[in-house]
């Protein structure tokens, strides 16, 4: 289903597309992206274009990530699923900010690794980690985007 078709689909399907898709699916990606970029800083660090500090970025990336997902999944989603939209105005602001924060991590995860391009010369484990990294830039776009402009909108706008 492509981005735009969520504007018409049922806020709890949503909800649930939002946790099955992107939360579960963070929580897998990032101790395997941190796996290999720890890998490729301790083989390759010496190269100029080593993305080293990729590994603490990316942990910090998950602690922040995990803290957000866990705000929604305990407080937000439920009020939301309760038809507390009006109500969940402060909460909804609080997530907003947190992904600002998230897009300036992805910023400077775009800075440290020249925009997820790997050197020619790169091993299969770099090559590796900057697929998986690109999937999981925007697959984190995505997820930011679903929860501001259709969920959140969707929440905070008045019923006809």
């Amino acid at each position: 289903m492509s981005l735009s078709d969520w504007n018409t689909q049922p806020q709890d399907q949503l909800i649930d597309h939002l946790l099955a898709r992107y939360h579960a699916r963070h929580r897998e990606q990032l101790p395997e992206l941190i796996r290999l970029a720890s890998r490729v800083e301790q083989v390759h660090g010496h190269h100029l274009q080593c993305p080293n500090g990729l590994a603490d970025l990316l942990r910090d990336i998950q602690q922040e990530l995990e803290n957000h997902m866990l705000k929604e999944e305990q407080v937000l989603f439920p009020m939301l699923q309760m038809g507390m939209g009006a109500q969940a105005a402060m909460p909804i602001q609080v997530m907003r900010h947190e992904h600002d924060q998230h897009g300036e991590a992805l910023e400077q995860l775009l800075n440290l690794t020249d925009r997820i391009t790997a050197p020619p010369s790169a091993c299969g484990t770099w090559r590796s980690l900057y697929s998986q990294l690109t999937t999981f830039h925007d697959d984190l776009r995505e997820h930011i985007h679903l929860e501001n402009e259709v969920l959140f909108a969707r929440a905070l706008s008045p019923v006809a």
